[in-house]
């Protein structure tokens, strides 16, 4: 006689039928010694921001997406899915994001699947913002640059298929504010007659996890005024007097600084997020929270780890 399935076992003999309806219900075990096929969203580290005086936002971390037909970063094009191998355990990086410094902050830190048969996938780590005069770095997606009082400045450059550029500061100005830093969904603006400064470049939403969540803002530049200069919907901080920090597990750029007595703001951490279909891992470490929408079981890694199939 037939027992009651579940997700680890279904003792007996079933029909063609009821165990299609049991799977319809995600109460069916996952099929095991068997490749998996895998969409992917690998968000790298936010860059910090830069400053104090005039700073520009840190560019969000580089933003790589094989899910559905949802966009990459800098509006390419959906990435290829993996072939996941049974027996294989792939490994899970996640990029810390950069701090925020004088003059300039740092990079923020890559992110990547990698195992065998696969080719390693990575978002570099987003660019640092940087102060007044002082030119942004590149990155996943670029850095803001400060207010350009005396020379030019210069966003940084962010990488094709994940993110975009920061913003670039005029000179000649002493009072000319910070820039924002690049997102994966726009350049980080040069100057917003808003908010005096520069904000930071759009993030990218996805519904990998079943619901749309959007990431990787780029953080804001600092007013001259010392004002709150927000930063768009992602996880990007704002810029200030002191900037406000990243939002972890987004890759958004750290806030840029205005005052001498502020400070810069780091970037959010990264995240990678695994959905496998028609099937689960086997194991996993780091502690991925994982969650079921229809047949597919979803894997969110805020911290390094590994997935087995």
């Amino acid at each position: 006689m037939s027992q009651f399935p579940s997700t680890s076992v279904a003792y007996g003999l079933w029909s063609l039928r009821d165990q299609r309806d049991a799977e319809s219900e995600n109460n069916w075990p996952s099929p095991s010694g068997v490749n998996l096929t895998a969409s992917f969203l690998i968000i790298a580290g936010g860059g910090g921001g830069g400053g104090p005086s005039r700073g520009g936002g840190g560019g969000a971390g580089g933003y790589r997406n094989s899910f559905a037909s949802e966009n990459s970063g800098r509006n390419s094009s959906t990435e290829s899915k993996l072939t996941l191998v049974a027996g294989t355990e792939y490994t899970v990086a996640i990029g810390g994001g950069g701090s925020g410094g004088t003059p300039n902050g740092t990079n923020g830190s890559n992110s990547a699947i990698s195992g065998s048969g696969i080719a390693t996938t990575t978002s570099l780590g987003g660019g640092a913002g940087s102060r007044d005069d002082n030119n942004a770095s590149d990155g996943g997606c670029g850095g803001g640059s400060g207010g350009g009082s005396q020379n030019a400045a210069f966003g940084g450059n962010g990488t094709a298929g994940q993110g975009f550029d920061g913003g670039d500061a005029a000179t000649g100005y002493a009072s000319n504010p910070g820039t924002g830093g690049g997102g994966a969904g726009s350049d980080g603006s040069d100057l917003s007659g808003t908010y005096d400064a520069g904000q930071g470049g759009a993030g990218l939403a996805s519904s990998i996890t079943g619901s749309s969540v959007t990431r990787a803002s780029g953080g804001s530049g600092s007013a001259s005024t010392n004002a709150s200069v927000p930063a768009l919907s992602g996880g990007g901080g704002a810029g200030g007097g002191s900037g406000t920090t990243g939002t972890a597990n987004t890759g958004g750029g750290g806030g840029g600084a205005a005052s001498g007595s502020g400070s810069a703001a780091a970037g959010g951490s990264g995240v990678v997020i695994i959905r496998l279909e028609g099937g689960a891992a086997t194991s996993t470490s780091g502690s991925p929270s994982i969650s079921s929408v229809g047949s597919d079981t979803v894997y969110v890694f805020n911290a390094s780890g590994s997935i087995t199939i």
